[in-house]
């Protein structure tokens, strides 16, 4: 696993992501770059695969109309997806990728992914949080 971790480390060094903290036992990283809203994103290499998953906002109960229009949104990201948590409460952004064949380009393809969800679709998120 080490590998993988290294290689993943050196490509989030290179997109010049900020490390805010990282487990080489556990194959986790946690990412940050605020300007483009990159907080608190969890990678964890998991061989086979890469996961990455943001926290976005926690819903106060179920609401269908919410859930609907994530479920739309989600046929417009590039990469990832919304999910939610075990809980059923807790909205995040999740994606995954293969690390055998993974690339610095698909990486920084995923996150900016997550970047450019947010900034388009920000309002309608504080929106849902209200909920």
């Amino acid at each position: 696993m080490s590998d993988h971790f290294e290689k993943v480390k050196s490509f989030l060094l290179d997109l010049e992501y900020n490390i805010s903290h990282q487990d080489a036992s556990e194959g986790v990283f946690v990412v940050e770059d605020e300007s483009v809203g990159i907080r608190n994103l969890v990678v964890v290499c998991a061989s086979p695969i890469l996961i990455m998953e943001q926290f976005l906002f926690e819903l106060k109960e179920g609401n269908n109309d919410v859930f609907k229009n994530l479920l739309i949104k989600n046929r417009d990201i590039v990469h990832g997806a919304f999910a939610l948590d075990e809980t059923g409460k807790k909205v995040i952004f999740r994606d995954t990728l293969q690390l055998e064949n993974l690339d610095q380009n698909e990486l920084e393809g995923s996150i900016n992914s997550l970047s450019l969800l947010l900034s388009e679709y920000s309002d309608e998120l504080i929106t849902f949080s209200k909920y």
